[in-house]
C-alpha cells in the first residue's frame, strides 16, 4: 500500500465533523464498569461501525460484565499481526450526563469518556477506515476492546493475554499523555493488599486496659507501610482505606487497612511483597493477616518498546508534529500485554486531560492528526519496520 502521510492527514481532517459526531454517539451511551447492559449497547454500536467499514465482528461474554468485543481486518497471508486494545468502559456512574453532558466549546470536547478512552476508539476506526479507501490492509488487525478495564480487568485478562500472545506487536488505545500528546512507554505497576489487624475488645470505660485496640495497632501500621515508599524511585505504597472498630465506647477488636502499590519494576514489587509480609505487631496480643499481590506487574521500558516508539516518532513526524514518550504511573491492559514479552506501545489515544475527573475532554482538532499518525504506524509495521523482538 502506498499513501502519502500528508493526503492521509488531508482525508481524515476533512472527517473531523464526523469524528466528532462518532465519538457524541460513543460518549451520550454511558458504559460504567458494572453496567453489563449499558456496555452491551454502547459495545453493539461500535460493532455496527467496525462491520460497516469490512470488520468480522465476534463477542466474548464476561461473567458479570458486559461483552468484550473482537474485530478483525485480514491483510496478506504472512504479513505481521497487529492487536489494537482498548476497553469501552468508564468510571462514571449512570447518570453522569445529566451533571457532565457532552459539549463542544473552544475546540475542546467534554464528557464521560471522552479522553479515557473513547476517542481512542474512534480514531482506531477513522484510521483503519482511511486505510481501507485505498485498497485491502497491508497487515492483520485486530481489535479488542474490554468492558472492565477500569476496575482491574478481572474477567478479560485471560482473553487479552492470550490473544497478545497471537501478535507481533501491541498497540494500545488509551489516552495520550498530557496536553502535549506523549505516547507511553513505561507504566507502572500495581498492587492491592489487605491488612487486617485482630485484636482485643473491651469496654472503654470499665475494662479500657484489657483490651487490645486493632485501630491503635493499625495506625502504626499505617506508618510502617508509609515508611517503605521510595517516592524518588517510583515506588509508593499508598493505605488508601481504612476501617475498624463498632462503637466508640468499645475497645476495637478488628480494623483493616487497604494498600495501593505501585512500582517501576519487578525487583521494586518484590522487594515491597517481601516486606509488607514481614510486618509484626507493636502490640503482641493483636495479629495480623496480610492478603493481596501484584494485580498488573510494570510496563517496563524495553528495547522492543523503543523500536515501536520510533516507528511512531516517525509517523507523527510524516503529519507535522513531533511525538514525546512519557512514563506514567497508571496501569493499563498495556502492562498485562508487556508482561508477556509482546512488544507494546500505549498512548496512541485521544489528547487532552483530566481523565476520571469533571473536566475531561479531548481536542477536536487532535482526533483527524491522531488518527493518522495511527494509521501511519499500521503501514510501518506492515512493512517489517520496527518488530525485531528483543
Amino acid at each position: 500500500m502506498t499513501i502519502s502521510s500528508r493526503s492521509l492527514l488531508r482525508r481524515l481532517q476533512s472527517e473531523q465533523k464526523a469524528m466528532t459526531a462518532t465519538l457524541a454517539r460513543y460518549v451520550e451511551l454511558e458504559s460504567p464498569s458494572g453496567a453489563p447492559e449499558p456496555i452491551a449497547a454502547l459495545v453493539a454500536e461500535i460493532a455496527k461501525d467496525f462491520a460497516a467499514i469490512g470488520g468480522r465482528v465476534r463477542l466474548h461474554r464476561m461473567k458479570g460484565h458486559g461483552p468484550a468485543l473482537q474485530v478483525d481486518f485480514s491483510g496478506p497471508r504472512r504479513s505481521p499481526r497487529l492487536l489494537l486494545l482498548g476497553h469501552v468502559d468508564t468510571v462514571y456512574p449512570l447518570g453522569t450526563l445529566r451533571t457532565m453532558p457532552w459539549r463542544e466549546k473552544a475546540g475542546k470536547l467534554n464528557g464521560p469518556g471522552t479522553f479515557d478512552m473513547k476517542a481512542g476508539i474512534v480514531q482506531a476506526l477513522y484510521a483503519l477506515r482511511a486505510l481501507l479507501a485505498e485498497g485491502p490492509l497491508p497487515c492483520n488487525v485486530r481489535m479488542l476492546l474490554v468492558p472492565d478495564e477500569e476496575i482491574g480487568s478481572p474477567a478479560s485478562q485471560p482473553l487479552t493475554e492470550k490473544l497478545a500472545l497471537q501478535a507481533d506487536a501491541v498497540l494500545v488505545l488509551e489516552p495520550a499523555a498530557g496536553e502535549e500528546g506523549a505516547c507511553k512507554t513505561s507504566r507502572k505497576g500495581v498492587g492491592r493488599y489487605t491488612l487486617r489487624i485482630t485484636g482485643r475488645a473491651s469496654h472503654a470505660g470499665l475494662d479500657f486496659e484489657r483490651g487490645a485496640s486493632a485501630i491503635v495497632e493499625a495506625a502504626r501500621q499505617v506508618e510502617a507501610i508509609h515508611a517503605l515508599c521510595q517516592p524518588q524511585k517510583g515506588l509508593t505504597l499508598n493505605p488508601g482505606l481504612i476501617t475498624g472498630g463498632t462503637r466508640p465506647n468499645v475497645v476495637a477488636e478488628h480494623a483493616e487497612i487497604v494498600v495501593d502499590l505501585r512500582f517501576f519494576s519487578a525487583a521494586q514489587a518484590k522487594r515491597a511483597d517481601a516486606a509488607l509480609h514481614r510486618l509484626r505487631p507493636h502490640d503482641p496480643r493483636c495479629k495480623l493477616e496480610l492478603t493481596g499481590s501484584v494485580e498488573r506487574w510494570a510496563f517496563e521500558r524495553s528495547p522492543a518498546t523503543v523500536r515501536l516508539y520510533r516507528v511512531a516518532q516517525k509517523a507523527a513526524r510524516g503529519v507535522g508534529f513531533e511525538l514525546a514518550e512519557k512514563a506514567v504511573g497508571g496501569g493499563s491492559d498495556g502492562n498485562l500485554t508487556a508482561a508477556l514479552g509482546i512488544p507494546t506501545l500505549d498512548g496512541l489515544g485521544g489528547v487532552g486531560d483530566g481523565a476520571h475527573a469533571p473536566h475531561e475532554f479531548v481536542f477536536a482538532r487532535e482526533l483527524p492528526r491522531r488518527a493518522a499518525m495511527l494509521a501511519g504506524v499500521i503501514t510501518a509495521l506492515a512493512a517489517g519496520e520496527g518488530l525485531a523482538r528483543g
